[in-house]
């Protein structure tokens, strides 16, 4: 799922990445991969602002003004007719 094109306001500081990963793991839409040693946005616009990163980065080398992207989770299910939804199972949702 793409939200509105280079508008997410996740941002990441490579230079105090310390290379553990959990960034990467905690993202429920892969936004994060590593390239070589050091973390790094791959798909910006598949961030919907949760957080996860940022609230797990033990060196503060991400950041994010969570929750921003629920809006589309609020715009999509307006659309559809349906409760809220972010594209993500209930089991690992974050919204």
């Amino acid at each position: 799922m793409k939200y509105i094109h280079n508008v997410a306001t996740l941002k990441l500081d490579t230079s105090k990445c310390n290379d553990c990963g959990l960034c990467i793991q905690v993202c429920p839409h892969a936004v994060m991969q590593m390239e070589g040693r050091r973390a790094h946005i791959a798909d910006l616009d598949a961030c919907m602002e949760c957080g996860a990163c940022a609230l797990n980065c033990a060196v503060g080398a991400i950041s994010v003004r969570a929750g921003v992207g629920c809006a589309a989770a609020i715009i999509q299910g307006t659309i559809q007719g349906a409760p809220p939804s972010c594209g993500c199972d209930t089991k690992s949702c974050c919204c």
